[in-house]
């Protein structure tokens, strides 16, 4: 499979960012370091699973070691390794392993996005899943202080954020979905 070019990952990417996650308030920590670019956005070319780790090591010890106000956030993104969702699935479990091995456990956390993401006991077609579909298989390291605070701003009860973004999704449909990250 032949990589896109950066340009057009980070376009696709901050598309879905503005539009879907922020445009659709289905991250409600996401404008406030948005808006402040305190995102960071990184595209992996790694070739082989060995190196997209390596990917992770850095962007894990980069997150832990500079201040908030900088980075809050990282999207490490990768947009050919895993075109297999249950793959890219499966290589959570190492993802774990990971973080736990740089001691980050209760202060990094990682949220996991695919074009063909699939709640367990979903359908493929099912349109919660959309809540977890991106452009491309993507790594998100959150803060796990800065998820708190952002889910206290909601009203402390991340399962209403849950049940009002699946709210918003069936509103919209599939066709509204596509409609919403299609190219302007």
């Amino acid at each position: 499979m032949t990589a896109p070019d950066d340009t057009l990952v980070m376009e696709n990417t901050c598309r879905w960012i503005e539009k879907a996650v922020i445009g659709l308030n289905l991250c409600p920590f996401a404008r406030s370091v948005y808006v402040k670019n305190q995102v960071r956005i990184v595209v992996s070319h790694a070739r082989h699973l060995d190196a997209f780790l390596d990917d992770l090591d850095r962007e894990l010890d980069l997150l832990a070691h500079t201040p908030a106000e900088e980075v809050d956030t990282t999207l490490l993104v990768h947009p050919t390794l895993f075109p297999d969702f249950f793959v890219f699935n499966d290589f959570l479990n190492v993802v774990d392993d990971v973080v736990a091995e740089h001691e980050l456990e209760g202060v990094i956390q990682v949220a996991s996005f695919h074009p063909a993401f699939q709640f367990e006991d979903a359908a493929a077609d099912d349109i919660g899943n959309f809540t977890n579909r991106s452009p491309y298989p993507t790594l998100h390291l959150l803060r796990e202080d800065s998820v708190e605070r952002a889910v206290a701003s909601e009203g402390g009860d991340a399962d209403q954020i849950v049940a009002r973004n699946l709210r918003t999704l069936q509103t919209l449909g599939a066709p509204g979905w596509e409609a919403l990250l299609a190219r302007d």
